[in-house]
């Protein structure tokens, strides 16, 4: 069982990390595009802003946050949990997973709820053109949902691992 959800979480993972990689590489893109037809033809990739505002940043920041959980890349401060016990150490890890999933919880549930009402009103923003925003609102709850997968699946490899200690 824990190997099956080991392997969904890490194919999860590194896929809404390879979208949003592909997100970050289209934004420097359309932004080295956008500039040289500024600096050569005075002329301009229309919906330049909106874009990377709206889309790009939102999928390289959002899915690719189970990949830095997983691989313990968010920030820690644990210079005074390392002076304790082993014990004590393998608690407050628990703890802190659970702390992270109640936390990414939360924001998948909520930005699940936003990215519904977004959907349904097919959200635009003000702009020269129309332009639709409700699509990069489901990056978030993704994101949000794929960290939950990835710290559920640390608690279960730390409590195996302790238990066959």
């Amino acid at each position: 069982m824990l190997s099956v959800i080991d392997r969904l979480s890490v194919a999860f993972d590194r896929a809404l990390l390879v979208i949003g990689c592909g997100f970050l590489a289209l934004m420097v893109l359309h932004i080295t595009i956008d500039v040289l037809l500024r600096a050569l033809f005075n002329a301009a990739v229309v919906g330049t802003l909106e874009s990377v505002s709206y889309y790009h940043i939102v999928f390289a920041v959002f899915l690719p946050l189970a990949y830095v959980e997983r691989r313990g890349e968010h920030i820690r401060v644990d210079l005074f949990v390392q002076k304790m016990p082993l014990r004590v150490q393998f608690a407050l890890y628990l703890f802190a997973c659970l702390i992270g999933l109640g936390f990414f919880g939360a924001l998948t549930y909520q930005s699940f709820l936003d990215a519904l009402r977004s959907t349904e009103r097919q959200e635009t923003i003000m702009s020269n053109f129309l332009f639709y925003i409700w699509p990069s609102r489901w990056a978030l709850p993704l994101g949000f949902g794929a960290a939950c997968l990835a710290i559920l699946n640390a608690i279960l490899k730390a409590l195996v691992r302790r238990q066959s200690a």
